[in-house]
């Protein structure tokens, strides 16, 4: 039995290493070809050396003390080797358990020990980046206010003391089960006696292993003083008064009673007796019950809560600053928003930008015409749509995009073929474009990139159009085979085309092609004949599994997004440096972090799968630290194409974040904070049917007080409980402005109608409520897309569109737009006949109040009368088809006219 045991354990460990090692060398040869085998190796080196160092100490103690256990135990098993009991196992003999008991179990302990420690270094080995972090951190530059210690110490240093500290408990735990094994086995401990027993040495040896653990509990109970910043007991984020004043000086004493029951625990060394460690227990244990749990609770009932304001003042402060530093909340600008009601035609027209870039198509929706209209073929899968901004036809436009990706098991099922999937159908084709603000007749989107090969309207030109990596492109694909691969569909026949870029790892000799089908567990690389010495495999195509396999330790925004640059097709993938150690700042629900910077932007070539990551925060200290670490994996935001830069945003997840928090953190005045009396809430909305709360969404408008138009990311916000709107925040995305945040608060004391008040507004319209509800009974479903807010000027204009689709088909078409401003609820069949209706009189009457004349009778002059009535009439033609130049056009020709009829009517 002995000998297949071995051999077999033998094949299995032969197997393991053979499967890492091949690991290691695909991951070197992918790395390589990407050009960061440097951070490959730091990786690799940083990860083997804490494993090695984790299983020798390890394994070292863990046989120190379990040899200490057999070797103090041997002496007795010396004495009684004469008394050998045996019992009889069929017709032999065979020694019974106090014999084996008697024997030396070395390859036991052993065995025991490198088990554990290697169990426990593959469970360290995760922390590499916790103990790089820490040899090679960056000051903060900011002391915390309570120990006065650099914000570094929290964010690097102790973290890695945390690990080492619970490293060290374990070990400590598993010697002394390891060494009670041992001591069980040689009857040194007894447990089917009453009471149980223990022998003098088992108890020396366990009362020293019993004082280590105190000595460690000590050092723990030292690193606990600094976890108080990171406490929450409702009311502050952080130590608390009660912290301070009592869990502080009881940290203390603990430690000093830990240090006193770890010498009580040596001592039994000569005293060898059951009460010293008794005592110790005792004493650490019940002190820590008594003072640490029960002493601070009767402390914050009796003495705190009844002046809880008073003392928990500055505490609450130091939450509130801290908390605004690690959200980067304190660079918000608070600026005043009137919400008045007097928005005129001349203000629309100052703010054509914005009225022309009103987004009128949600992504449900559009995501359903672009897979109607653009898919193309069955295999050709839109993954998502993103918002960004481009200049075209002379115009600042907000447009949708995009990507036509390729996913193989969408293949039909007789074509599910390893050729088809891995050789054949490699990459995806193109994108799509549309105006965010714009629609047909037909009330479909207005295409600026389509079909296959893209062609381009009025959108950029697309050179290569191929998409190799994307966020659907979870296959490995051969590419530069002996065959082309399939491009596009062309009538009935197909266009192929056979890959040129340096994507990809080659493939090379049949040694490579082994190692590659040993990686991916598929035979066909090494027997196909679609290989040459010149082919390359394509694997980590998803472009977020592509960011993480090389910088682990950046957190990924959901969302990348496509940008078109010069002909080429390149992701821009979002990426934080993050962390839960900031001290009192308020941890992010359900994130499991309380500090976060976008300090890394990230760009992954669509054709070529090359990733660059350049640094867009070079202050932040975690940035800092890990290019310190990583000294070539960072460029400067600087060296990105200027292209690409102009279409940074700012990032959602981040943006959603910090409104997150600033819900409760824009109250600078612990009183106000303490009382909760301006917090803030996301609006609901009503969306398919359902009360949701509003997102922030993308668009481009002219801020108050700014020269022009550009590209923000925003969102509303309400009170508490409430429906009706007290602000809007905004970050700016577009140079020289990027990053800036700012906060605009409305007047307290004026009523301005929220997102959910302007849907029940628009419900209880007569007309509206009419139509769709004729609509429904004519077999039609309709859609109401998202409400959005439109700040223009000092007032706050809803827009909404409605889509409609037909029983039968699927595609939804933009039939109406609802636009709401003040008391009024319109819908009409575009936004500017919607606006028109909204603001023809205003637009009209103010112009004639500028002229400061009454409108003089026309059988005066019936000619001129005649030329400002068709003057009139084009500008509203001009109003409806949202021309707005054109309109104030035809209204300074009819303010002349009316000018000159004035005069001729001053001189009669």
């Amino acid at each position: 039995m002995r000998g297949p045991l071995v051999i077999g354990t033998v094949i299995v460990a032969s197997i393991a290493v053979l499967s890492l090692v091949g690991d290691v060398l695909v991951d070197w040869a992918w790395f390589s070809a990407l050009g960061y085998v440097d951070v490959f190796g730091t990786i690799l080196v940083s990860k083997l050396l804490l494993f090695f160092i984790v299983f020798a100490a390890t394994t070292a103690f863990l046989w120190l003390n379990g040899t200490v256990a057999a070797r103090i135990a041997l002496s007795r098993d010396i004495i009684q080797s004469t008394q050998v009991e045996w019992r009889t196992v069929g017709s032999q003999k065979v020694p019974g358990v106090s014999s084996l008991r008697g024997r030396y179990p070395s390859l036991l302990i052993v065995g025991g020990a490198g088990l554990f420690g290697g169990l426990l270094a593959l469970m360290e080995m995760g922390n590499w980046d916790v103990l790089l972090r820490c040899l090679y951190q960056v000051p903060y530059g900011q002391s915390d206010p309570e120990y006065g210690k650099d914000i570094s110490f929290f964010l690097f240093s102790l973290p890695a003391y945390i690990a080492l500290k619970n490293w060290m408990l374990l070990t400590v735990i598993l010697s002394a089960l390891l060494a009670g094994g041992v001591y069980w086995a040689q009857g040194e401990i007894k447990f089917d006696s009453h009471p149980w027993s223990v022998s003098p040495k088992a108890n020396a040896h366990g009362s020293v292993l019993l004082g280590v653990l105190f000595a460690i509990e000590a050092w723990s109970f030292y690193l606990d003083r600094y976890l108080l910043l990171y406490r929450d007991n409702g009311v502050v984020v952080g130590a608390s008064y009660a912290d301070i004043q009592v869990e502080l000086p009881i940290l203390w004493l603990l430690m000093i009673l830990a240090v006193i029951g770890a010498c009580l625990s040596w001592s039994n060394l000569w005293v060898r007796a059951y009460t010293l460690p008794v005592a110790a227990v005792a004493l650490v244990l019940g002190s820590s019950f008594l003072l640490a749990d029960v002493l601070p609770v009767v402390f914050r009932y009796i003495i705190v809560k009844p002046n809880e304001l008073a003392l928990e003042k500055p505490y609450i402060q130091r939450n509130i600053t801290l908390t605004q530093h690690a959200y980067g909340l304190h660079q918000i600008r608070s600026k005043p928003f009137p919400a008045e009601q007097h928005l005129t035609f001349q203000a629309l027209q100052a703010n054509q930008a914005t009225i022309d870039n009103i987004r009128l198509w949600d992504w449900q929706p559009l995501m359903e015409t672009y897979r109607q209209l653009q898919e193309i073929r069955t295999y050709f899968k839109f993954h998502g749509a993103d918002e960004d901004r481009y200049w075209l036809g002379g115009a600042y436009q907000q447009v949708t995009l995009s990507a036509r990706e390729l996913d193989a098991a969408l293949l039909p099922p007789n074509a599910q073929t390893w050729v088809n999937r891995h050789v054949l159908f490699t990459h995806g084709n193109g994108v799509v474009m549309s105006a965010a603000a714009q629609k047909t007749t037909e009330g479909l989107p207005v295409l600026y990139v389509q079909d296959i090969p893209p062609v381009a309207s009025e959108g950029p030109p697309i050179h290569e159009p191929r998409i190799y990596y994307g966020e659907l492109t979870d296959t490995y694909v051969i590419v530069k085979g002996s065959t082309p691969e399939f491009d596009y569909p062309k009538g009935k026949d197909n266009v192929y085309y056979t890959y040129d870029g340096a994507g990809g790892v080659p493939i090379g000799g049949s040694g490579r092609r082994a190692l590659f089908a040993w990686y991916f567990n598929d035979p066909n690389l090494m027997l196909s004949d679609y290989l040459t010495v010149d082919s390359r495999v394509m694997f980590r195509r998803n472009i977020q599994e592509r960011v993480r396999s090389i910088a682990p330790f950046l957190r990924l925004d959901h969302n990348p997004y496509l940008v078109i640059n010069e002909g080429r097709l390149v992701w821009i993938q979002d990426a934080y440096t993050t962390s839960d150690y900031f001290p009192y700042a308020q941890p992010l629900p359900r994130a499991g972090l309380n500090y976060i910077r976008n300090a890394v932007k990230v760009t992954i070539d669509a054709y070529n799968g090359t990733v660059d990551f350049y640094l867009a925060i070079p202050s932040d200290p975690v940035a800092a630290t890990y290019r310190r670490i990583f000294p070539d994996i960072f460029k400067p935001l600087e060296a990105m194409p200027e292209g690409l830069r102009n279409h940074l945003r700012y990032p959602e997840d981040l943006f959603f974040s910090q409104a997150q928090i600033y819900r409760t953190y824009h109250m600078d005045s612990p009183e106000v904070f303490y009382n909760r009396e301006d917090l803030w809430d996301f609006p609901r909305q009503i969306a398919d049917g359902d009360t949701i709360s509003m997102a922030p969404y993308y668009m481009i408008m002219r801020l108050p007080g700014e020269p022009q138009a550009e590209f923000i990311l925003m969102v509303p916000m309400v009170p508490s409980q409430r429906d009706n709107m007290i602000a809007w925040l905004a970050a700016r995305c577009d140079p020289p402005h990027y990053g800036e945040l700012i906060a605009y608060e409305f007047p307290k004391e004026k009523l301005v109608y929220g997102p959910f008040q302007i849907e029940a507004r628009i419900n209880q319209n007569t007309a509206i409520s009419q139509q769709l509800a004729l609509w429904n009974q004519q077999g039609s479903r309709v859609i109401r897309g998202n409400l959005h807010v439109i700040p223009i000027e000092d007032s706050i204009l809803y827009v909404s569109p409605l889509y409609l689709r037909a029983k039968t088909g699927q595609i939804p078409e933009l039939k109406r737009v609802i636009a709401v401003y003040g008391d009024q609820v319109v819908m009409e069949e575009t936004l500017p006949e919607a606006l028109a209706v909204l603001f023809k009189g205003t637009a009209m009457n103010s112009h004639v109040m500028e002229t400061a004349v009454e409108i003089p009778s026309t059988s005066r002059d019936p000619r001129a009368a005649a030329e400002a009535f068709r003057h009139y009439n084009r500008a509203l033609e001009q109003l409806k088809s949202g021309d707005w130049a054109g309109f104030g056009m035809e209204l300074d020709r009819l303010g002349s006219v009316l000018g000159q009829l004035a005069q001729g009517e001053g001189d009669r």
